[in-house]
């Protein structure tokens, strides 16, 4: 399968989000487009933007193409990406997961990750622009709460678009990858 345009969820999802200008703004954005991730996206610099967060291994574009597959088959994960228009790129990125559960009248909770910006166009809100949308998406899929992990130094970014900080410790346990 070759790398092409075909989103990874429908677009409309994110036209008409109860957009409160106090909450989602989009200042300076011309020249920039907020949308769904697509397979292109690779060519575009999608993994060079993660990673300016993370470590993104060595992933091949058929590796990109088959978790791209993946994650619209299994309709819970969505990704959005701001292009810059002028060339191209991806310039910022994150990432809403629902998570189906039994608790709450089998209900749904979702989870903001992966949220970066490139560097080159940091201050210019585009980090408040894709959380407030993931937030306002997470409400408008059913999601009781919407979750993210962050790190100390930044919680105040958060706390200022409405998240507080949980009683729940967060832990972990990796593993080798």
């Amino acid at each position: 399968m070759a790398l092409n345009d075909i989103p990874l969820f429908d677009e409309v999802l994110l036209r008409n989000l109860p957009v409160d200008n106090q909450v989602i703004s989009e200042p300076n954005m011309d020249g920039l487009r907020l949308r769904p991730l697509c397979t292109r996206d690779f060519d575009r610099g999608f993994m060079k933007t993660l990673a300016q967060l993370t470590d993104v291994g060595d992933v091949s574009p058929e590796t990109f193409i088959d978790r791209f597959e993946e994650m619209k088959r299994l309709g819970n994960h969505y990704v959005v990406v701001v292009e810059d228009t002028d060339n191209g790129s991806v310039v910022a990125t994150a990432l809403l997961i629902l998570e189906r559960k039994f608790i709450h009248a089998c209900t749904t909770r979702g989870r903001v990750e992966d949220v970066v910006v490139c560097s080159s166009v940091r201050g210019k809100g585009l980090g408040k622009l894709l959380v407030s949308t993931l937030t306002l998406l997470a409400e408008r899929l059913g999601c009781y709460k919407v979750t993210l992990e962050c790190k100390p130094a930044i919680s105040s970014f958060y706390e200022r678009l409405g998240y507080t900080v949980s009683e729940e410790l967060y832990m972990q346990r990796r593993f080798g990858h």
